[in-house]
């Protein structure tokens, strides 16, 4: 039997050259289309069928890829972690997902896997930030064109950037052109929507990068699907002191004022009360997403989750929190200090407080570069920001971090965690302070994210 596999819009198509088409239709995954009379199947199964066609001893006519390789070199010399991860990638069949701590070295190891296969590659990433990032980092290393999808720019070359968002738009169109994927932050392919871009694609060797692979949704297990299986980590423990810098975490519990426990007890009872006779024990996200309907509809859980709000905002934002950075910031004035928070009103607050360069999402692009270039530089000594630098974005070195809120996501705290991990010149320790109001449900939150 003769078979032709080629790429049509975001498809496998598989036509029996010698054979009726229903032929096929055993082929697992395969189903017949009745209006071309060919058979289909999700692009990303290429590599499956290729290798199940090939047990059966069928001969194959694939027109799926381009038959383009690249002349590539690096210059990078892998640390020992990073070239174990990357055998651990190539040994499970060149798929998989590789989870490092930030500032390990994850792009390295991608560079060194794309030079390995030498064949058109795309990399996708989540920002525009990581976009030129990338582009950057790949136009150094190589000599050959790269191409580049979103930041108002859809140029396609054999190495290709993209953000996921892009990716989603023109992955059924260019999925046969890529032999190599690499999925930068690979955690936001398990997104409903960015599943797709995973589906859609032909390209049979994948790599997925992240410090955090684990979804609370449990969307990670789409992503082994689509990538591959976590085939390799290292915690954050066993890089400090050598590959990244040794690390203190200081947990500094704060007092509410008298008038801030106030409110705090009275949101939090109306929203425990509401608990006690509405069924719901919010144990898991399903019960939230209940008392979200619930609200809707019925004045007192929507009360009930206003008090919530107001409670968390009361305990993220307590004023001694505010008074305790002051001391720590006068304790570090020497050191570079990046200070990390929930809430965008309160990043204002503290950078007209304590004149402090602010980032959040509200700021422009060229000037969150101008102050991280300016933080890189020495010129400015501290940094403030509402979860935008948690992911995406090259911090420059510091050495001190304080979180003064956030939420109870191990991912997010790990991010943070790794701003301040990167090596430092004098060999000294980062330090981590978590500010965390006492007697408040923030506890168990803190408690969560380790």
């Amino acid at each position: 039997m003769t078979v032709r596999l080629s790429f049509e819009n975001g498809t496998l198509r598989l036509d029996a050259v010698d054979r009726d088409v229903e032929s096929l239709a055993d082929l697992p995954g395969v189903e017949i289309d009745a209006r071309s009379g060919t058979a289909r199947a999700p692009a990303y199964r290429y590599a499956f069928l290729r290798a199940v066609l090939g047990e059966r001893g069928a001969d194959v006519d694939d027109r799926v890829l381009p038959a383009a390789s690249l002349s590539l070199s690096t210059s990078y010399d892998l640390r020992e972690y990073q070239r174990d991860a990357l055998d651990a990638w190539r040994d499970a069949g060149e798929r998989g997902v590789l989870e490092l701590p930030t500032g390990s070295g994850k792009t390295v190891i991608a560079v060194a896997a794309i030079v390995a296969l030498s064949v058109p590659t795309l990399v996708v990433v989540p920002t525009v930030d990581l976009l030129e990032q990338w582009r950057r980092e790949l136009e150094a290393e190589f000599d050959v064109p790269i191409g580049q999808f979103g930041g108002g720019e859809q140029v396609q070359e054999p190495i290709t950037v993209s953000t996921y968002d892009s990716a989603y738009l023109r992955a059924d169109e260019v999925g046969g052109d890529f032999g190599f994927v690499v999925f930068d932050e690979v955690h936001h392919l398990g997104g409903e929507g960015y599943r797709d871009i995973g589906r859609l694609l032909a390209a049979p060797a994948r790599l997925g990068l992240t410090a955090t692979f684990e979804r609370p949704d449990g969307a990670h297990e789409t992503v082994s699907d689509l990538v591959g299986p976590k085939v390799y980590d290292v915690d954050v423990d066993d890089l400090a002191g050598e590959h990244l810098a040794p690390y203190d975490i200081k947990r500094v519990e704060v007092e509410l004022t008298s008038a801030e426990r106030e409110r705090y007890e009275e949101a939090q009872g109306t929203f425990v009360d509401y608990l006690r006779t509405s069924g719901l024990s919010l144990q898991s996200g399903s019960d939230y997403q209940k008392l979200v309907m619930r609200s809707g509809n019925d004045p007192r859980a929507r009360e009930a989750l206003l008090a919530k709000q107001r409670a968390r905002d009361i305990m993220l934002n307590a004023d001694e929190k505010v008074r305790e950075l002051g001391a720590i910031l006068d304790r570090h004035r020497e050191d570079r200090v990046i200070v990390f928070t929930a809430h965008t009103e309160l990043v204002y607050r503290l950078s007209e407080r304590f004149l402090i360069p602010a980032i959040t999402n509200e700021t422009g692009a060229k000037e969150r570069r101008e102050i991280l270039e300016r933080f890189r530089e020495g010129r400015y000594s501290r940094v403030v920001a509402a979860n935008v630098l948690d992911e995406g974005v090259d911090v420059p070195d510091a050495n001190v971090a304080v979180v003064l809120s956030g939420s109870g996501s191990e991912r997010e705290f790990t991010q943070r965690l790794g701003r301040v991990l990167r090596p430092k010149a004098d060999g000294g320790r980062a330090l981590l302070y978590e500010l965390v109001s006492s007697e408040t449900a923030e506890e168990n939150i803190a408690s969560r994210r380790r």
